[in-house]
């Protein structure tokens, strides 16, 4: 086999091309197309260094997708609000990096509903669209409020997922695509029942800080899938260093071989080499 990129990987980069998803591999500085694998014969080879996605310091175990435990401890976006916004504590002047947070937390974000395994509902920047859910292996997608702030954001979705699930069931996502539902229709709904919850928050934050969006319609989302495994195996890259099989596709951040599966963003920072 041939050796035609190597680096630390990072999550793989996807875009929306008429519907459809185009994905490279993120090796270092450089970029090799994913998609013109397909239905061939690919080795991922872990070469036995982590170094963290922020200090580049070598660590033999990754946290958070990336970082050494001295960074994990430190950096803004590895505290506990990334995974609660409602926790945000930017306000009360604790925040591990005000000037991040003001980058990345104290900005618009949409709180969306999202097809993958099911419905979920979900929040991200509103830059980070529709980047989300392609991460997310979404193949059907809907934005449904727009937030001044992160936490804004948390709020609106905890309120949601009393109705709706937050989470994707990630081996139902790689079995094919879920039903196709009426997006458009769960909005109303939610609307209609959770109606007292997004007066109280748009009392406490604002009309301007918490819109609703009633006049967005969903988009379809085409994964570059040739066949999807009919048992989920797992490879794990810490106990054998070598995944290598017929690719068949590719949806969310996971790589679908014939021999198994691999999610690439859980080895963001690993030093990996790819063969063709």
């Amino acid at each position: 086999m041939i050796e035609i990129g190597r680096g630390s990987v990072n999550k793989m980069s996807a875009r929306l091309e008429a519907s459809r998803v185009e994905y490279a591999f993120r090796l270092g500085d450089s970029q090799i197309p994913v998609n013109p694998l397909i239905g061939k014969t690919v080795r991922l080879e872990f070469l036995g260094a982590i170094h963290c996605s922020h200090c580049g310091k070598r660590t033999k175990t990754s946290y958070s997708q990336g970082y050494c435990y001295p960074c994990m401890l430190k950096l803004a976006q590895c505290d506990l609000c990334i995974m609660s916004p409602e926790r945000c504590h930017h306000e009360h002047g604790t925040c591990r990096d005000p000037a991040w947070g003001e980058q990345f937390c104290m900005t618009e974000h949409v709180v969306y509903l999202a097809n993958s395994s099911g419905v979920k509902v979900g929040i991200t920047r509103a830059t980070q669209l529709p980047t989300r859910w392609l991460d997310q292996g979404a193949s059907q997608a809907l934005p449904i409020v727009r937030c001044a702030t992160r936490q804004q954001s948390g709020f609106v979705e905890d309120l949601f997922r009393s109705q709706v699930a937050d989470r994707t069931n990630w081996r139902a996502l790689l079995k094919g695509d879920a039903p196709a539902v009426d997006l458009a229709a769960i909005r109303q709904q939610l609307f209609e029942s959770c109606a007292e919850g997004l007066v109280a928050l748009q009392m406490r934050f604002g009309l301007q800080a918490i819109q609703v969006m009633n006049d967005v319609e969903p988009i379809e989302i085409r994964y570059p899938v040739e066949a999807y495994p009919t048992k989920i195996v797992s490879f794990n890259l810490d106990k054998n260093p070598v995944a290598e099989g017929t690719l068949l596709g590719v949806k969310g951040q996971y790589l679908i071989f014939d021999t198994g599966v691999i999610n690439i963003r859980k080895y963001t920072a690993y030093q990996l080499a790819v063969h063709q």
